[in-house]
């Protein structure tokens, strides 16, 4: 029996500067949270969480960074949280502007599936401890440009090749799921975490505290956290009671 902690993502999904959420990545299905996110960061820090997962949703969009500035406040004005930050991060001189704000991590999405040398590069450069894939899919394939649109990569494929990128870091988003709170499949991130060679941060339907412990219970060799969103926002997931559930042993609950 493992006594291996995992980790909790709460997520913050930045829009114009404002916290949202997405139904299924649809940038006409917009719900705002909270207009501060420097606020929002740091009451996740105070109920415990150690890691924050942001998303910039206009860079991801559009390919270029949009809400660095909240971004950068964030890392500045609420120190103890580790941030981990994805959207939109398709150059060196990108990734490099973000990780000088002070974050811990940058996601490396769309530009993967299109340029796996890119991400190479990157890791080369920067470190695999800075990098984390991003790899959203539906029905098994690849989507790009914040969902926007789908590649014909099939996301089994893409995973197999993480190693021999050098990355060791993987959120994967169920984006048939994400922001909708029907749960997740647990045997969906088993599978990708054989396919990687390393754990797997679960992203995308998660709805309750059931799926966390679902997520708990694959052990820490296959899941290496869980980023939590709406269901958060709309009150279904307290950050203390999730965090309870992740640091208890394999089996105990």
């Amino acid at each position: 029996m493992s006594t291996a902690k995992l980790q909790l993502f709460p997520a913050i999904d930045l829009l114009d500067g404002r916290v949202v959420r997405l139904a299924q990545g649809d940038y006409q299905r917009v719900t705002v949270y909270h207009d501060d996110p420097v606020t929002q960061a740091r009451a996740f820090r105070d109920s415990g969480a150690a890691w924050l997962h942001v998303v910039d949703l206009n860079a991801a969009r559009s390919g270029r960074p949009h809400n660095t500035e909240s971004i950068a406040a964030i890392a500045q004005q609420v120190p103890g949280l580790n941030i981990q930050v994805g959207g939109g991060m398709r150059t060196h001189s990108a990734i490099e502007t973000m990780l000088e704000t002070g974050v811990k991590r940058v996601v490396v999405g769309s530009k993967l599936a299109r340029d796996p040398a890119f991400a190479a590069g990157a890791v080369q450069n920067f470190g695999a401890d800075a990098l984390v894939a991003g790899i959203d899919a539906r029905d098994g394939i690849v989507a790009v440009d914040g969902w926007t649109a789908m590649s014909t990569i099939p996301a089994p494929e893409l995973v197999a090749e993480l190693a021999s990128i050098g990355l060791r870091h993987l959120v994967y988003t169920d984006i048939s799921r994400d922001g909708m709170q029907t749960g997740i499949q647990p045997e969906l991130y088993a599978a990708v975490a054989v396919a990687a060679g390393f754990p797997v941060i679960v992203s995308g339907g998660v709805a309750s505290l059931a799926d966390i412990e679902a997520a708990r219970e694959l052990g820490p060799e296959l899941i290496e956290g869980v980023i939590i969103g709406r269901a958060y926002y709309e009150g279904e997931i307290d950050i203390r009671a999730a965090l309870d559930v992740l640091k208890a042993p394999q089996g105990t609950l």
